[in-house]
């Protein structure tokens, strides 16, 4: 038996933070995003994740996002917050403090920058387990840290009670046969990449946090639903349709693209965070081309 929140699974959207022009939270989309996706099927709110611009949100701002998650929400779906960092002390702040305001479940990334040795992962993570406890989610991405939790390491710290899966977003189905192999049922495996999700899905993972999720909440639900169930025909035939939009949210380094998408869409305004930048101009159509395809567009 998998341990922890069995609610846990699905397609679960690394959710964007809106933002206006000028960069400040716009709190009215960001309730309007969650109320679509809840009805559209969405299983899960991952708030403050990469998508949702977690590094250059400051402390009082990431608060209040998570916050404001679990208010709308409102026990709808499981609300799972990004409290990852580089600093172990800095974790473990984020964490009780989404403790503290009701999330049902943390994801926390590898630390970034700084390239810990596998027995740093082990005890950074292990350090927050046994301080705040509360469901979590581990978080491997290793084009974004530096560094490449390997499954030894996983499979150790699976041994911990509240921790409870893996996001695994190296993209590589290789990677997630040994996960599979390394953890058995001690916790689940989600990917974190869009590209090999439904792979990842049909050789025993359990969901999908989602970037494209953002865009195609209905028809990313289908397919995670399909894929879990071992549903191949369904499944591949799903996410055929849903290949050039995940191809076409990563044109520029996520959440550029996304966000984009989804002003294009009339969800959100134009706000993104610098060093971020707006979607430079001659992916434009490309984008749009993939979201006319899938019928998001009005008119389309």
């Amino acid at each position: 038996m998998v341990k922890g929140n069995q609610e846990l699974g699905g397609s679960m959207v690394a959710i964007v933070t809106p933002m206006h022009a000028d960069g400040s939270v716009d709190w009215e989309s960001f309730e309007r995003l969650i109320d679509w996706h809840i009805s559209e099927g969405t299983d899960g709110i991952v708030a403050v994740g990469t998508t949702g611009e977690s590094s250059t949100l400051g402390f009082r701002e990431h608060d209040e996002v998570i916050e404001r998650a679990v208010e709308i929400v409102d026990r709808r779906v499981p609300v799972i917050a990004g409290t990852g960092g580089n600093a172990t002390d800095e974790a473990i702040r984020l964490t009780r403090h989404a403790k503290r305001v009701g999330a049902d479940a943390c994801l926390l990334v590898c630390p970034y920058y700084n390239k810990p040795t596998q027995e740093g992962l082990y005890r950074h993570f292990h350090a927050i387990a046994m301080a705040v406890d509360i469901p979590q989610v581990l978080y491997n991405v290793p084009s974004r840290t530096g560094v490449d939790m390997l499954p030894e390491t996983v499979g150790r710290l699976a041994e911990i009670d509240n921790i409870v899966a893996l996001k695994e977003a190296k993209g590589s189905i290789e990677r997630i046969h040994a996960l599979i192999e390394e953890v058995g049922d001690n916790i689940r495996i989600f990917s974190g990449d869009d590209g090999t999700a439904m792979e990842t899905m049909l050789v025993g993972g359990k969901g999908d946090i989602s970037v494209t999720a953002n865009v195609a909440p209905r028809l990313m639900h289908d397919m995670c639903e399909a894929a879990v169930a071992g549903d191949r025909e369904r499944a591949e035939a799903l996410d055929a349709e849903l290949l050039p939009l995940h191809n076409a949210l990563f044109l520029e380094p996520n959440p550029i693209a996304v966000k984009w998408a989804l002003g294009e869409m009339g969800y959100i305004g134009p706000g993104i965070r610098l060093p971020m930048t707006p979607l430079a101009e001659h992916f434009h159509e490309p984008v749009r081309e993939a979201l006319r395809q899938l019928r998001l567009l009005t008119g389309s």
